[in-house]
């Protein structure tokens, strides 16, 4: 099947593990099944910042986190998920420089026409660092591939700063009312980042979401979205 839109080649960049499906998980499924290629890379490892040093971590866990990682990406379609390993909620203390060539490569090697990624004002500082990376990364220079940036809300980050002067206002809309619930089993594959009700990542609380946003453009459920750049 074609996909209904001109989106047949997406990477989604994302800087944690579950952070590709809070975002977009039910737009995935909806893009794969409409015959796109869906890839995703994950730039820091997850859970090492809980610990009281990073060297305290047991490593033995993002050996866990990423079957998870796995397990959740064939709910969604994701045809592939690649691990950077960059230090958790600490990628403001890396060289930028180190972090933009990293999405090069993957920009470079997969060639995607569509870049999903996290919102500028998150609160979560990695997930800043991975938008200014995708956004240098994908600069329209020479024979540029990227033709469309879409910055996603973060469930449990994106909300939840509440001072920053520039706030997420979506203006691209995906019904997801038949994925939806594709999103939620994706979600729930994650044992170590799954919640409970009424934290914003719980199954009530990530179809409040779907549902307020589907009410925005009247259908059942949707996932709302940035547009930070698109070439026509």
């Amino acid at each position: 099947m074609k996909p209904k839109t001109d989106m047949k080649n997406i990477l989604v960049v994302a800087a944690h593990p579950d952070d590709e499906i809070l975002g977009e998980g039910g737009t995935i499924r909806r893009l794969a099944d409409e015959g796109a290629t869906v890839r995703a890379v994950i730039m820091a490892e997850g859970l090492t910042s809980r610990a009281e040093r990073r060297d305290k971590s047991d490593f033995s866990e993002l050996k866990n986190l990423q079957a998870d990682a796995l397990s959740s990406a064939k709910i969604v379609g994701y045809q592939s998920i690649d691990f950077c390993g960059l230090p958790d909620n600490r990628m403001d203390s890396l060289d930028l420089l180190d972090i933009i060539k990293k999405v090069s490569h993957f920009v470079e090697t997969y060639q995607p026409d569509t870049v999903f990624t996290h919102h500028h004002g998150d609160l979560n500082v990695d997930h800043r660092c991975t938008c200014e990376a995708v956004l240098t990364a994908c600069r329209p220079v020479g024979e540029y591939c990227v033709k469309r940036i879409l910055a996603f809300e973060t469930p449990s980050s994106t909300e939840w700063n509440y001072t920053y002067p520039e706030p997420f206002r979506p203006n691209v809309f995906f019904d997801i009312s038949n994925t939806l619930e594709a999103k939620i089993e994706a979600m729930e594959q994650y044992r170590s980042e799954r919640a409970r009700a009424p934290h914003p990542r719980s199954p009530e609380s990530l179809r409040a979401l779907a549902y307020y946003r589907g009410s925005n453009i009247g259908c059942k459920a949707a996932e709302a979205f940035m547009l930070l750049r698109e070439v026509v």
